[in-house]
């Protein structure tokens, strides 16, 4: 069984050479792919090993490598095609870890104070999103919701939480399945400016969308 297990370690570690590579000659496009191989080799070698079976480790890190390798080179695939689709929409796409990406609106999704209906120069932003995540069905959406510090932190508390189910709602009007969308509030807590100037309130009045693979 040891030596099948150094056999799985040897496949990581190759996995691992192909990592520092990329990074090296600055392909970063691929070596997320490669992290997620590797983050899968990993599990599939331990889980495998863990069996006691005969060869478990290696086929375990075999599998583990494609299924991860799998999920990087989809994820790298929709980022580009969002990074095209918004391009001059005026929302950045940003890559947070391996396997998500937040999607950063110059203007933030507008709203009134103590209002959660979506104002209208956001719709063309977000049915590029949503022509997007419609090509791209393995993937889920976390909407959050934010406020101003105007009010009672509990009404405050409600009204991130519409604010968000706002924007799924349109989401989902659009083809998103709602298996795919998930909601939360944080009211007032999370400012990202000053609520001390008009400005600051306006800005804190927003949604934040995170798309993460399934």
């Amino acid at each position: 069984m040891m030596k099948k297990t150094i056999t799985a370690v040897m496949i990581v570690a190759a996995l691992s050479g192909c990592a520092r590579q990329n990074a090296t000659t600055g392909e970063d496009e691929t070596n997320t792919a490669t992290k997620s191989a590797i983050g899968g080799a990993i599990a599939g070698a331990l889980i495998g090993a863990a069996t006691g079976k005969k060869n478990a480790a290696i086929y375990g890190a075999v599998g583990g490598a494609a299924i991860g390798g799998g999920i990087g080179y989809y994820f790298d695939r929709q980022e580009e095609a969002l990074r095209q689709e918004l391009t001059g929409s005026g929302v950045q796409v940003k890559r947070v870890g391996e396997n998500e990406l937040q999607l950063i609106m110059a203007k933030g999704i507008g709203f009134k104070t103590a209002g959660y209906n979506l104002s209208s120069d956001i719709h063309s932003s977000l049915n590029s999103v949503a022509k997007i995540l419609n090509e791209y069905p393995k993937s889920s959406l976390r909407i959050v919701g934010h406020t101003d510090s105007v009010g009672s932190a509990e009404s405050n508390l409600t009204l991130s939480e519409e604010r968000a189910e706002s924007v799924s709602e349109y989401l989902n009007k659009r083809g998103i399945k709602s298996g795919r969308l998930s909601t939360r509030g944080y009211g007032e807590r999370r400012p990202i400016v000053s609520n001390k100037t008009k400005d600051g309130r306006a800005a804190n009045r927003r949604v934040e969308i995170t798309i993460t693979a399934s």
